[in-house]
């Protein structure tokens, strides 16, 4: 392909990815986790080989992770997070608990040799109870925080997929659970 070529391709992503993430900056719900175009950092990656993304639009690590008082964080307004303990009725945002069967400490090995597995994925803090990952898309580096906690009391495992940036996420983080889910 010739330079052209390279250029057209190049832009036409450049304005795809700009009408997926900088519209969301005005849409965000509070509270989320969402840069603005000023701060979004794009790194070009010249890596061929190793999963490396060809770009990185990573944004920000979320603070509000983790279990608090048993509950994962709420979704955003923004439909690109899916959550099990949305209510049910919030069809966007709701998606079934995982089942396990054995300890918790038996179930959080099994999600991690799962998500391990899978392409893009780093562990970034695990527990008997809780997993949290982070997903990267392959083409332009998006960002996905993904966690799982042993919910005892219900006997099953809360859920919660979420991208760190733009508005759509193309049903990313539902489908995502659904192949962990067929892997448990």
């Amino acid at each position: 392909m010739n330079r052209l070529k390279w250029l057209s391709v190049f832009v036409l992503m450049v304005l795809l990815v700009g009408s997926l993430v900088w519209p969301a900056t005005t849409l965000a719900a509070p509270g989320s986790t969402v840069m603005s175009p000023a701060s979004l950092s794009m790194a070009m990656f010249a890596e061929s080989s190793g999963g490396a993304s060809l770009f990185s639009f990573s944004g920000s690590r979320p603070t509000n992770l983790g279990v608090k008082d048993g509950k994962l964080a709420a979704c955003p307004g923004s439909p690109n997070c899916v959550n099990s303990q949305a209510p049910g009725s919030d069809a966007e945002h709701y998606i079934a608990p995982l089942s396990y069967s054995g300890t918790p400490a038996e179930a959080i090995a099994r999600l991690k040799g799962i998500i391990t597995a899978m392409p893009r994925t780093r562990i970034i803090t695990e527990s008997d109870h809780y997993l949290y990952a982070e997903f990267t898309s392959a083409l332009m580096g998006f960002v996905d925080d993904v966690e799982f906690y042993v919910d005892e009391a219900a006997g099953v495992v809360q859920v919660r997929s979420a991208s760190r940036l733009g508005q759509s996420d193309l049903d990313v983080n539902r489908k995502r659970v659904e192949e962990i889910r067929a892997k448990l």
